[in-house]
């Protein structure tokens, strides 16, 4: 990502209003927005412009935004894309399977156009950032590399998203430490986040099945949050 080049936004919203309105905002703070009404069209944009985050709404005609989101996900080229839905569900449960599918933010539905705003620069801010003292960083068979956003387990790349990188990223520099999931929440996901602790449960998840090294690397403090153990000697 160019830091000279104005970052690209994808709208995905069937609301023509809702879709304006957010595109509007966006191009104030400084984005090119595209905007696409059909859940079909998509993928298809994503991969002939590639955009530096995603607002995807769930409800949308042709292919609905969880469809879409697994189509992303699955897709090694899209796997990466910051990704925000949007829905006028507030249920947990619904929020629970948007993160599931891989999004690395939930906004309920009404919203506030500035509140986006700063979701999508604080996913940005921290899905690109780079760490100027340290980055590589190793933990047994795992390697991060920080600049260019890459995990290799036993010298194979695994594809994660930039919430799970993230994550793991923390973890990593944090290891052996307790570290509680409101904690998380507050640094990893770098703002008062709405949608509950559950969501570091879901992420934390992933990661142990993508990277099944962590399964018991990374241990569940009852009520209180994870810690990642010292690797065992190589």
């Amino acid at each position: 990502m160019s830091a000279a080049a104005p970052q690209r936004a994808l709208v995905a919203e069937d609301d023509p209003d809702i879709g304006q309105l957010l595109a509007r905002y966006l191009q104030k703070a400084g984005f090119t927005p595209t905007v696409v009404t059909n859940g079909r069209d998509v993928v298809p944009s994503v991969k002939r412009a590639p955009p530096d985050v995603i607002i995807l709404d769930v409800m949308m005609p042709g292919m609905d935004g969880l469809e879409v989101c697994r189509a992303l996900r699955v897709d090694p080229d899209t796997a990466a894309v910051p990704i925000i839905m949007l829905t006028a569900r507030g249920e947990e449960s619904d929020r629970i399977v948007g993160l599931e599918l891989g999004a690395d933010d939930y906004i309920t539905k009404p919203f506030s156009p500035n509140e986006v705003i700063a979701r999508v620069r604080a996913l940005l801010r921290r899905a690109y950032r780079t760490a100027p003292a340290e980055q590589g960083i190793v933990y047994g068979p795992l390697s991060i590399d920080v600049e260019r956003h890459l995990v290799k387990a036993h010298g194979e790349e695994v594809k994660l998203t930039a919430k799970e990188f993230l994550l793991l990223q923390y973890l990593m520099e944090h290891r052996g430490r307790v570290l509680s999931r409101d904690l998380l929440l507050s640094d990893v996901w770098g703002y008062s986040y709405t949608g509950g602790t559950r969501t570091v449960d879901v992420h934390v998840r992933r990661l142990r099945e993508k990277v099944p090294f962590l399964a018991d690397a990374i241990v569940t403090v009852k009520q209180f949050g994870y810690k990642l153990v010292d690797p065992p000697p190589r």
